[in-house]
């Protein structure tokens, strides 16, 4: 098997090897290239020292030096160079206490995760797949390196990684690996908001975001996000459903693109119905209140997993609004884009169409037509140029102050109630039909 190695990855393998040491690009890039993905970076793994390495190379930076780790920067790039090495206790459920360098490439590769992150290459020796990478490609199956149990209980993170992987790659996790998940996952407890994170978006944004079936069904969830099993737990029995909260969640995942926000944003939209539910006379089960409650949830959940900030008034708005319904005339439609705020659009409605896709096939057809509405009007809205802020109100509060108004709550109030105008009547949104409905209000019985 042959892997095109990019110029400066077999510039530096040939200057390692010239030095008499082995070299070989390994992990994600491999994986990576034999699937015809293009990878996102090139790491290399050597029989050199760390110490040996930055002879080697006029510019280096010390990345990860105890471990083993270089930084070689080739005309402003950099390349990961890591010495083999032989990793002692996990400690923390997440990195080995110290690490040991050895010369032998075996050795480094049989403490990797997955086997098919194990694989090395280089141009002289070719593939080296002394676990079977190649052959789990082949039936697209993660497979841990050697005892399931003994890697995820050196590092837990590596439960999160497979079902990312799984995600990303449209495989599924092989039969011991995906059994031993559930008899350790609740030591990603001891794993940071921010690892989890990263896992859970990289999961999310996928081409397979159900694999988030599998974090559920492994009990990975429960230790991080329990809202979510409780979502999978709650039926709907309701005529707008054909799924309990949890699948529908996951329907909507699929039904939106992949993009940070959003994809958060349908994970989180329904999360308050578990506690929202109530059911009439029928049998019937209705969720008042849910998007609001929801949005509260949703911030909490988010702050928990230590997103940023920007993120977390993304996804709380959508949630708070993803069920909103203006009436379709023009009116009603600019007064819900400022109350929901002109940030969310359209994003909103790629949220609204997703929801509505994740339910069942009753009134879909008018659901739809509703939503082409309503972005219809929101389109002539924008195309029209009509105020929906008080930043797009013709007037500001020095013209106020100029026609004798003290600064203050009045002021405000004032123009508040300029823009309730102009939200109703948006051809008042001029300067002198403003302060002419001012001075109107203004005169003395």
């Amino acid at each position: 098997m042959t892997i095109q190695l990019p110029e400066k990855v077999k510039c530096i393998i040939e200057r390692l090897t010239a030095a008499g040491h082995e070299a070989y690009a390994v992990g994600g890039c491999v994986r990576d290239s034999i699937l015809g993905r293009q990878p996102e970076d090139w790491d290399i793994t050597t029989s050199a020292s760390p110490g040996q390495v930055k002879q080697l190379f006029s510019r280096t930076i010390d990345t990860g030096i105890q471990h083993g780790t270089v930084t070689v920067l080739l005309d402003k790039e950099g390349f990961e160079v890591t010495t083999y090495r032989v990793d002692g206790d996990y400690e923390d459920k997440r990195h080995p206490k110290e690490v040991v360098f050895t010369g032998d490439l075996l050795e480094d590769l049989k403490r990797r995760d997955f086997t098919i992150n194990a694989m090395a290459y280089n141009e002289q020796q070719g593939l080296v797949d002394a676990f079977g990478g190649v052959r789990d490609i082949g039936q697209k199956q993660i497979r841990c390196v050697g005892n399931p149990l003994d890697r995820f209980q050196e590092d837990a993170l590596r439960m999160m990684r497979a079902a990312r992987f799984a995600a990303q790659l449209g495989f599924s996790i092989e039969g011991k690996t995906r059994e031993a998940i559930p008899l350790l996952a609740g030591n990603l407890s001891e794993i940071s908001a921010e690892r989890i994170q990263a896992e859970l978006v990289k999961l999310l944004v996928s081409s397979h975001p159900e694999e988030l079936r599998t974090v559920y069904q492994t009990g990975m969830s429960k230790v991080f996000l329990p809202e979510f099993d409780r979502m999978m737990e709650m039926p709907q029995n309701n005529q707008h459903h054909c799924y309990n909260v949890g699948e529908h969640t996951i329907a909507a995942l699929q039904n939106i693109r992949s993009d940070k926000a959003l994809r958060l944003t349908m994970l989180l939209h329904d999360v308050a119905k578990p506690i929202c539910k109530v059911q009439d006379n029928k049998g019937i089960y209705h969720f008042y209140g849910h998007p609001e409650k929801g949005a509260k949830m949703a911030r909490a959940i988010l702050q928990r997993l230590k997103f940023d900030n920007d993120t977390i008034a993304k996804v709380t708005a959508l949630v708070a609004w993803h069920d909103h319904r203006p009436v379709l005339n023009e009116a009603s439609v600019r007064r819900a884009i400022h109350r929901v705020g002109i940030a969310q659009y359209p994003a909103l409605f790629e949220v609204k169409y997703a929801d509505t896709m994740a339910k069942n096939q009753y009134k879909r057809k008018e659901k739809l037509e509703y939503l082409a509405g309503y972005q219809q009007i929101y389109q002539e809205i924008l195309k029209k140029n009509q105020c929906l802020s008080l930043k797009g109100l013709a007037v500001n509060g020095n013209d106020l102050i100029g026609l004798g108004m003290e600064p203050g709550k009045g002021l405000g109030d004032t123009l508040g109630r300029l823009l309730d105008h102009v939200l109703e009547f948006p051809e008042d949104n001029t300067r002198e039909k403003l302060l002419n409905l001012l001075k109107t209000e203004r005169k003395p019985e």
